[in-house]
């Protein structure tokens, strides 16, 4: 079914768990949107042919007494509601309510920050701890604001490739941000879209479920070089990525690597 609907609608390839969800929500209302086309076009037709001049010539001013289309109008509403209620509030609900977010130990926790024009990520490092920041501190070799007094931020890794690393089948957490104006950070293969707004950190995740790489774009339109702000996803096997990340590290890694 999902590859039906993604060939269906010439979606990007489908690379996360929640995905699937959207990808049927976004089918559901294409396929109402299709209903309603070939049902209006059919009565459309139906009213030019019903009521031409030479059957009517002279014009009725009493017209139409069937309720039909107030019923089809409510019928039509009706589907509209259990499509918003039923489907895509409570997707909603689960995918930005914070009680529904996975536990962070049980997770890849990075932070986002998009500037003009590339994006930049943030690990905590092998503590899992991430370093202070404080926006005082923020300059152009200090993108973050991090606290040069702080232990915890020590071993912490920041990539300004705008390539971000995470492991398959684990639960993704990133903090999204900007540096100056109004970014958008978006993975069309994971189905995640969420605005980066300058002095706000806002948490989104999904679960990455295919190794490979993907696009990273700017969804929002934030100046010249807007065409050219765009990042890689990189999903590694688990062993693969804590290589990566054990290469990336400021300090040498412990025996056995990141846990």
């Amino acid at each position: 079914m999902e590859d039906f609907i993604v060939k269906l609608l010439h979606l990007q390839p489908l690379a996360s768990e929640h995905g699937g969800d959207l990808d049927r929500l976004l089918f559901y209302v294409h396929l109402l949107m299709f209903v309603l086309f070939v049902g209006w076009s059919v009565f459309f037709l139906y009213t030019v042919w019903r009521f031409r001049e030479r059957r009517n010539p002279k014009a009725d001013p009493v017209g139409v007494k069937s309720h039909t289309s107030t019923y089809l109008e409510g019928a039509v509403a009706l589907i509209e509601a259990v499509l918003l209620l039923g489907f895509a509030i409570p997707l909603w609900a689960r995918g930005a309510s914070l009680d529904n977010f996975p536990d962070e130990k049980e997770a890849t926790v990075i932070r986002v920050i998009g500037r003009q024009f590339n994006w930049i990520a943030r690990y905590p490092g092998e503590d899992g701890v991430f370093g202070l920041g404080d926006p005082k501190l923020i300059s152009a070799s200090n993108p973050f604001g991090l606290d040069p007094e702080d232990a915890n931020g020590a071993d912490d890794i920041t990539l300004e490739t705008s390539e971000i690393v995470v492991p398959v089948n684990k639960p993704v957490i990133a903090h999204i941000s900007s540096l100056d104006v109004i970014h958008s950070f978006s993975v069309k293969q994971m189905r995640v879209t969420q605005d980066a707004i300058p002095g706000l950190s806002i948490p989104i995740w999904f679960t990455p479920t295919k190794v490979g790489s993907y696009q990273i774009t700017c969804a929002q339109l934030c100046g010249n070089g807007h065409f050219s702000m765009r990042g890689i996803l990189r999903v590694l096997s688990e062993p693969d990525y804590r290589e990566w990340l054990a290469k990336q590290s400021p300090r040498p890694a412990a025996a056995g690597g990141y846990e």
